[in-house]
């Protein structure tokens, strides 16, 4: 057993924020055990995780080998196990490194101290799980929620919880991003199956700007420290065949690096009153500029160690609804990445389809003439029509199954769609305040904020004119 303390101040945050405390592993070993110690406070917050000796530095596909963010002071890696967020397996001999997150250092300094454990005793060699190909071969309109968290980083839920909230909430797909991390692949990977999918996700997070990585099923080096390195990171990501969205560009941790090629958005995320209107205001601006980004939306939901009942504050709020040939995590990601849907509120929210001259959204149409939406589940709701330009027209939504066609003659650039509460509205503000138990408003909001500002419903993504 060794003890490393070591200072740390705010010239080392400033300098780079991931501190590295090197420690020699020998052969034979088959364990490491790593405890944290340090004076957690309000202003005083370090992260935790550990890369291998074949780690080369940002950025690496090489040597990474676990991380858990602020949520836990301990873990273990073996050759047959790890704690949850930790890449049990081979432990090659040489210069390890503990890596400590420098997420909110005190401006007098700090002191960390490091204790490492190293056991050679006799221990299988477990392999790594395999991904599944799970199908269900009907075309159809299928529902899920593209991000959400395990307690494989700083939720306190079990992966075998989170299922379960998504068959309660009657869920077709679910990627599951925990924070740095594949880990979760643990148990998601031999659970996939034809009546829920689950889809390889990881979130990439920092202390200014988090994105999903989709459809990758090998780590991606988070440790970006420069404007930038989101162009690396979009780079790691597509050179392997994934899908990189950038998430929740809102308060309170907006988008701060420079805006790489990315494939989707992440619009809305939880209850719409969590300042998802500056995310869309934001989305709006970029297809304006004409940039192609689809839209997706994920609840950011953190199961907790029991199983919720449904309400406005758990997994699938909102919902991504997208049309597929079949479900698989294929079509899934090929959907994505086409904006081949929209999103609604929750998995029982409006629906919301709009095609250009027969043509789905996500499409292309040269020379348009007519949009069509398809609208269920909103009467006396509003639908909005907007191009590049913002709203063209507004119409209030007759009954719960209807049918709504928009000339496009003075359209720019694409055509999209949103429902807006009006005759939901009060029920919809009920419900959200409900769920607060006299509790004060999250998120910093204002009581002007639930009385003034438009509460959408479902948003779908935009079909691209040109002329």
């Amino acid at each position: 057993m060794t003890t490393i303390t070591t200072p740390i101040t705010r010239a080392d945050q400033s300098k780079n924020p991931y501190f590295y405390i090197p420690f020699d592993v020998p052969a034979g070993t088959t364990r490491i055990d790593v405890t944290l110690a340090y004076p957690k406070a309000e202003d005083c917050i370090i992260d935790l995780g550990a890369f291998d000796s074949s780690d080369t530095g940002y950025p690496t596909a090489e040597g990474f080998r676990g991380w858990s963010g602020g949520a836990r002071d301990h873990f273990f890696i073996a050759t047959d196990d790890a704690t949850p967020g930790y890449i049990h397996g081979d432990i090659p001999p040489g210069r390890w490194n503990v890596i400590l997150g420098l997420y909110k250092i005190p401006e007098t300094g700090t002191q960390a101290s490091v204790t490492i454990t190293l056991d050679s005793a006799a221990r299988p060699l477990a392999p790594q799980p395999a991904r599944t190909f799970p199908i269900r071969r009907e075309p159809g309109w299928y529902k899920g929620d593209l991000h959400c968290h395990t307690y494989h980083s700083d939720a306190k839920g079990a992966p075998e919880l989170l299922h379960a909230a998504a068959k309660q909430a009657g869920l077709d797909f679910l990627a599951i991003a925990d924070h740095n991390t594949i880990t979760q692949r643990r148990y998601f990977h031999p659970h996939s199956s034809p009546d829920l999918v689950f889809v390889r996700a990881m979130e990439i997070t920092t202390a200014v700007g988090h994105a999903n990585v989709f459809g990758v099923d090998d780590w991606i080096d988070f440790r970006m420290t420069q404007p930038s390195d989101a162009h690396i990171l979009a780079q790691s990501v597509h050179d392997k065949g994934g899908l990189l969205s950038i998430n929740h560009d809102k308060p309170t941790i907006p988008w701060d690096y420079e805006l790489p090629e990315i494939d989707c958005m992440e619009v809305w995320q939880s209850t719409w009153l969590a300042w998802n209107w500056i995310s869309l205001e934001r989305y709006q601006r970029r297809l304006a500029a004409g940039l192609r980004i689809s839209a997706i939306g994920g609840s950011d939901y953190h199961q907790p160690d029991r199983l919720l009942p449904e309400g406005p504050l758990v997994l699938a709020r909102p919902t991504t609804v997208l049309w597929l040939d079949e479900l698989s995590e294929d079509a899934v990601l090929a959907a994505m990445k086409a904006g081949h849907g929209y999103i609604t509120e929750s998995p029982t929210g409006p629906h919301l389809s709009i095609t250009v001259d027969g043509h789905p959204m996500g499409s292309t149409v040269n020379g348009a003439a007519t949009t069509t939406a398809n609208i269920r589940g909103a009467a006396g709701d509003r639908l909005l029509w907007i191009d590049a330009n913002g709203p063209l027209a507004e119409v209030t939504i007759p009954d719960d199954d209807w049918r709504a066609e928009l000339p496009l003659s003075d359209a720019k650039t694409f055509i999209r769609a949103e429902i807006i509460a009006q005759a939901s509205r009060e029920s919809l503000i009920a419900d959200f305040t409900a769920t607060l138990e006299n509790r004060e408003l999250p998120w910093q909001l204002k009581g002007s904020d639930l009385t003034q500002q438009p509460i959408r419903r479902a948003l779908s993504n935009p079909v691209y004119l040109t002329r």
